[in-house]
């Protein structure tokens, strides 16, 4: 069991940030149920959910409209965001802060001098970052396959970085084309550190959430490795019927001693490892709707990295009253169980072993599945 301490200036910074101004944002804009209980799972029954992991990543550089759009004609169920804050306080999709490997801001002269060092979440890091730009500036850059050797670089160059509005607006405009509802699953990077720089994103999220009406109805995850950040969201938001928080966690091996950045930054002792047993799973239950965990956290891999046995984290999660969403399901040989690669090398693309491999894990009654080829996970779900 985790230890109680006092919260850290950083923590302390956070949940302040939190508090203030997301209760200016929390006005009665989002769908709200009186009734929803504590954690309401989704019908057990009901087909599981498809989320696209950084849009079509596999297929076109991620965080991308290309990416997004072939994510939807594909056949998402949700399209993830992942969010950080540029300087002028926008919210932008990019993986992490960093975007030396995800754009061409390397090659660019003029932003030369931009090249630095950070420590964020505990680690060092050196190139350039998205909280040292502005929105304009961001939109003169042009995305990056972050995989070239595996996926190719024939994107490269074509794609701006997206805003959340304009994500939001797209994924509008096509659930309106297309008849059907695509929901947004926005993933919270590097609360904590963002917060204490003074762009803390969460506030930010909720205004945007409050202002355009389809994600005022439209199905909404929000998702963390954080756990400060889910707290606060819940208390200020409630149970908003159209959104949900998602507890993300890695797990297996070395990684069940990890700890969320935010437990480490304030002298936690809570492990991914500890969230993820039986008991964590009942905290995890009291704050989130969905316990999201690596998906060799539900199956292993053995030594010889076959699949071994099923772990007991989803019968568990169910009994607390959890989805398990399950991340992440590429198709190239490098990604996928022993079992299902061929003779191809672990560069080439296996859509046969990776729908195997998906179907696999489906197995074990997982609620949802984050992938980075939806055309491929679409078949697997059936």
């Amino acid at each position: 069991m985790a230890r109680v301490v006092p919260a850290s200036p950083a923590r302390r910074l956070l949940l302040g940030s939190l508090g203030g101004a997301l209760a200016l944002a929390a006005a009665p804009a989002l769908a709200h149920s009186a009734t929803q209980p504590a954690t309401a799972r989704r019908d057990a029954n009901a087909a599981p959910l498809l989320y696209a992991h950084r849009g079509a990543s596999a297929l076109f550089p991620e965080h991308t409209l290309a990416a997004y759009a072939r994510a939807i004609i594909d056949g998402a169920d949700f399209v993830e965001p992942d969010l950080v804050c540029t300087r002028d306080g926008v919210l932008v999709a990019r993986h992490e802060n960093a975007i030396t490997d995800t754009t061409d801001v390397a090659s660019r002269p003029e932003f030369a001098g931009r090249k630095t060092r950070k420590s964020i979440d505990g680690q060092a890091h050196e190139g350039w970052f998205v909280s040292d730009f502005t929105l304009a500036e961001l939109k003169t850059l042009r995305a990056l396959e972050r995989l070239p050797a595996m996926r190719g670089t024939g994107g490269d160059g074509r794609f701006q970085v997206l805003s959340l509005e304009e994500i939001v607006d797209f994924v509008a405009a096509e659930s309106a084309a297309r008849g059907r509802s695509v929901g947004l699953v926005p993933e919270l990077k590097h609360s904590t550190w963002f917060a204490a720089a003074g762009l803390a994103l969460e506030e930010r999220l909720v205004s945007t959430l409050h202002a355009h009406a389809y994600t005022r109805r439209a199905p909404i995850v929000v998702q963390s490795f954080e756990t400060a950040n889910l707290k606060a969201l819940r208390k200020v938001l409630g149970r908003a019927s159209n959104v949900r928080l998602a507890q993300l966690a890695v797990a297996g091996g070395r990684l069940d001693a990890l700890k969320p950045a935010d437990v480490a930054l304030g002298g936690g002792s809570l492990t991914y490892g500890e969230m993820l047993s039986a008991r964590g799973l009942q905290d995890v239950a009291r704050y989130a709707d969905v316990v999201a965990p690596m998906h060799r956290a539900v199956i292993p891999l053995g030594a010889d990295e076959r699949l071994g046995k099923p772990s007991p984290l989803v019968a568990d999660a169910h009994r607390a009253g959890l989805d398990v969403v399950a991340w992440t399901f590429r198709p190239e040989n490098a990604f996928l169980a022993a079992d299902f690669r061929n003779d191809a090398g672990p560069n080439a693309r296996n859509e046969a072993g990776s729908i195997a491999e998906m179907q696999r894990y489906l197995e074990t009654g997982i609620d949802g599945l984050f992938s980075d080829d939806v055309a491929l996970a679409r078949k697997a779900i059936g």
